[in-house]
């Protein structure tokens, strides 16, 4: 049996007060299996199949995951490359009913990422060791045990639980590793193990990434999208938790106001936007030939058009972003609002407004979308980039615009079949620079 080194042998800085705490069930140590006892596969798969009656939403991620048997874990652990060690005495002993809990809990580490998030809170607040590895797995598996059993599935014996260390459920592994330390408390503990997917630690059982059976990058994210789906298509059959956890890894939060700000100042900054010859001042060669009168290069500020999208497709929490983002647009020209144009657009194009005060521009729209009418009247206004906030839901120009493109794209969802060989997905067109807002 392995076991970890115990924290005592940490000191202890708040530690969880051992005597108003609920009593957590106390686990049995595991003795390590002989080298001649058999894995029984067939009650491990059995209990996959349990496991994947009680949360089908899990089905991809539970048969992604390939059982190696090891005397060297304590009950099942994972590593970062989806393989899932299994003591054979632990499995003999262990009802099936709990065993689908242990596959659900130990898949959980890997779909939320527990190995890439420890190292990088190891690595961010510089303490690393045997006790601060536990403490992530513990909270690890406090953010995974606060909702995942219940509805069928069983917990197994000596699941922790938020409430045993005096916290609150509903949290991340990283809030509740700010929350508590190893003390007394959690002295029962000790003996956890599920792995290097569950704390980042490279463990001597570990075959690797070259080892048989390991998924790469691409396939685990593959996984990961294909239960993220699952749970989006059907919303209402998952705890909070796993909502939140899908909307992450299908919408994945990116700062986009900056990365919007970021493409406009770089398409108006850009070398040769603005630039002209003219004659207003002398160049700086024009002493070399005083018999003639030549012109000098200048830059002149950039004009940028925006053409906001107000069919009935785009909700009014949209048109307020789009409002604000008017106002970075003209900050990023250094506070010029007479160098912006807005246009509106639907299924036709309003006419060109100066931006002067965003509250008080004429949005008009509600109908169907076409922004192809909105491109020739934008044009029309010679503008060095052209800005379109919409979520592309609309036909597109087939001819790329002179100017430089900018499209701030609010997110739909588009349903699909996998399965559809022939599917091709749409989109903005690959001329612009598209940015996805919210």
């Amino acid at each position: 049996m392995t076991r970890r080194d115990t924290p005592s042998a940490i000191p202890p800085r708040t530690a969880v007060p051992p005597r108003s705490a609920p009593i957590p069930p106390r686990a049995v140590p595991v003795p390590s299996a002989a080298p001649s006892t058999p894995l029984d596969t067939d009650k491990l798969y059995a209990a996959r199949l349990l496991a994947v009656r009680h949360r089908p939403y899990l089905a991809t991620a539970l048969f992604a995951l390939s059982p190696v048997p090891s005397a060297r874990v304590p009950t099942m652990a994972v590593d970062p490359y989806w393989r899932l060690y299994v003591n054979a005495v632990f499995l003999a002993r262990t009802p099936l009913a709990e065993l689908a809990g242990v596959w659900v809990h130990e898949v959980s580490h890997l779909l939320r990422e527990h190995h890439d998030r420890g190292e990088r809170y190891v690595a961010l607040h510089g303490a690393d060791g045997p006790g601060e590895r536990l403490r992530v797995n513990i909270a690890a598996d406090c953010e995974i045990n606060d909702d995942v059993y219940g509805d069928g599935l069983a917990a197994p014996r000596g699941a922790v639980q938020p409430a045993h260390l005096h916290l609150e459920s509903g949290a991340l592994m990283e809030d509740y590793l700010r929350r508590f330390r190893l003390g007394p408390g959690t002295a029962h503990l000790a003996w956890l193990e599920c792995g290097s997917g569950a704390d980042g630690l490279p463990r001597r059982w570990d075959l690797g990434p070259d080892g048989t059976d390991a998924l790469g990058r691409r396939d685990r994210d593959a996984v990961r999208f294909r239960v993220a789906r699952a749970l989006k298509g059907a919303p209402g059959s998952a705890p909070a938790g796993w909502q939140r956890w899908a909307e992450r890894v299908v919408h994945p939060p990116q700062p986009w106001q900056r990365l919007l700000g970021a493409a406009v100042r770089s398409a108006a900054t850009a070398a040769g936007q603005g630039s002209d010859y003219r004659y207003g001042r002398p160049p700086r060669r024009a002493a070399a030939l005083p018999e003639a009168v030549l012109p000098s290069l200048r830059r002149t500020p950039p004009r940028v058009t925006v053409v906001i999208d107000t069919s009935g497709s785009v909700s009014d929490a949209e048109l307020g972003s789009a409002l604000l983002e008017l106002a970075a647009i003209a900050r990023a020209l250094g506070g010029r609002r007479d160098l912006v144009k807005v246009i509106s657009c639907d299924a036709a194009a309003s006419r060109a407004t100066t931006l002067c005060a965003a509250a008080d521009l004429p949005l008009t729209g509600g109908g169907g979308t076409d922004l192809r009418t909105a491109f020739p009247r934008a044009l029309a206004t010679r503008p060095d980039t052209l800005v379109v906030l919409t979520d592309g839901q609309t036909p597109w120009p087939a001819a790329r615009p002179p100017c430089r493109t900018i499209i701030g794209l609010f997110p739909r969802e588009t349903a699909y079949d996998e399965d559809d060989d022939t599917y091709t997905p749409t989109g903005p067109p690959a001329w612009a620079r598209v940015v996805e807002i919210g």
